[in-house]
């Protein structure tokens, strides 16, 4: 078994994100839905400024925020900008009941959201506890992510990732940091990445969990991440060779090499 880095004992942002300024420019995320790209530098950067955007507007220590977007790009930076700043990362997947009763039981305190689901997420927060609704973009009486990264710094809060809560899984159990990278590690047993593969994901949003941890892993490993949720089977080989692809997620929710 190949030995776990030392980076895996610290909080996921560490585990995650720890060599992403050495891996500077290499890209790290396309989302061929979303269309967009992010290199490992940016997305860390995205993630620690809006991070630390989200402790200028208030947030505090393991108060919860609800992420209701519709691409995995925004999913990624949502869930892990979140951890970062010490809140609990709650994915609201569709049909998983009325958000606004999810907001309420999980006394939601922030909402983070995508223009085309702003109208519902806006809905959803007027009859909870959430108090500032966040979009990737302009939408009415939302605040633009963008606009966290240009506040000035704040430090980021100390977190002990053993008992530190980060994420709510897909049925409503609580993993803390420590539980997240377990969970990467474990995988990687499985898949052992390396900066060397590219990862082709197609699974739907609906696996809020496994793609966490999945996509977690591969930017840990310095891997390059592929993203397709639904693509065609007839687009498949076509991807696969485009983008030189080496493991790929199935439709039973397991991995392979190609």
């Amino acid at each position: 078994m190949r030995p776990t880095s030392s980076s895996t004992r610290g909080t996921v942002t560490e585990a995650v994100f720890g060599c992403a300024h050495e891996r500077g420019d290499r890209p790290a995320l396309i989302d061929l839905g979303a269309g967009v790209v992010y290199s490992h530098r940016r997305l860390a950067e995205e993630v620690t400024r809006g991070a630390s955007g989200l402790v200028k507007r208030g947030a505090r220590g393991r108060q919860v925020a609800g992420i209701h977007v519709d691409n995995v790009a925004a999913h990624v930076l949502a869930v892990h900008t979140v951890i970062a700043a010490g809140l609990v990362a709650a994915p609201i997947v569709s049909g998983n009941g009325r958000m606004s009763d999810l907001l309420v039981r999980l006394d939601a305190r922030f909402l983070i959201t995508t223009p085309g689901l702003a109208e519902s997420s806006l809905q959803a927060a007027d009859v909870s506890r959430v108090r500032q609704v966040i979009a990737f973009g302009q939408a009415r009486d939302t605040v633009d992510f963008a606009d966290l990264l240009l506040l000035p710094p704040a430090p980021l809060p100390s977190l002990d990732p053993s008992v530190q809560p980060a994420l709510r899984d897909d049925d409503g159990g609580v993993l803390t940091h420590e539980n997240l990278i377990w969970r990467m590690c474990e995988l990687d047993k499985v898949v052992a990445l390396e900066k060397s593969d590219v990862l082709l994901v197609t699974w739907p949003l609906t696996s809020t969990l496994a793609l966490t941890t999945l996509i977690g892993l591969a930017l840990m490993r310095g891997s390059l991440v592929v993203v397709a949720p639904g693509l065609a089977s007839q687009e498949l080989s076509a991807t696969i060779h485009d983008f030189g692809v080496t493991v790929l997620t199935l439709l039973d929710g397991t991995v392979q090499r190609v």
